[in-house]
């Protein structure tokens, strides 16, 4: 019998309080800094409570959801070395590591901001996800693009 290594997925995650989301609990866990839970969801509601300011005509985990669904990626680019060369070849991507990407895109976008706090960052690049523009979908965009560009190295694919 083959050993497999225990990882939680997030369908085993246990939703957040508020919102009843286990998307919402995965993103406040990558939120997360040296095992400051609290801090994070302190954030992502302030955060929250802000987009329910700005966008009034939806609920916030709703306007959340759409957000990080616009930056999923369908498709990543994978190095392969094939006969003394790396080829960049384009793969698609499963559902959970498209998921993981878009979280991780979100909040590298909202980091990479200066000059306010964290959940004015935070809900003004979750806004502009929902309205497919932003640092997020830009980094998406990107991949796609470099994606079409090296279509001719898709045979390659494993």
């Amino acid at each position: 019998m083959a050993f497999k290594k225990w990882t939680r997925s997030t369908d085993q995650l246990r939703p957040e309080a508020k919102y009843n989301s286990r998307l919402a609990a995965k993103f406040i866990n990558c939120m997360m800094w040296n095992g400051k839970k609290t801090v994070a969801q302190e954030i992502f509601y302030d955060a929250m409570d802000m987009i329910s300011k700005k966008v009034t005509d939806r609920p916030p985990i709703e306007v959340f959801e759409v957000a990080v669904d616009n930056v999923k990626p369908h498709i990543q680019i994978r190095s392969k070395r094939v006969g003394g060369s790396n080829y960049q070849v384009p793969m698609p991507v499963n559902s959970k590591r498209s998921t993981s990407l878009a979280i991780r895109w979100i909040l590298e976008s909202a980091r990479g901001k200066s000059g306010k706090p964290m959940y004015h960052r935070l809900a003004t690049e979750l806004i502009d996800a929902y309205n497919k523009q932003g640092g997020a979908i830009t980094t998406r965009e990107n991949v796609h693009r470099m994606a079409d560009a090296n279509k001719a190295f898709a045979h390659f694919a494993w």
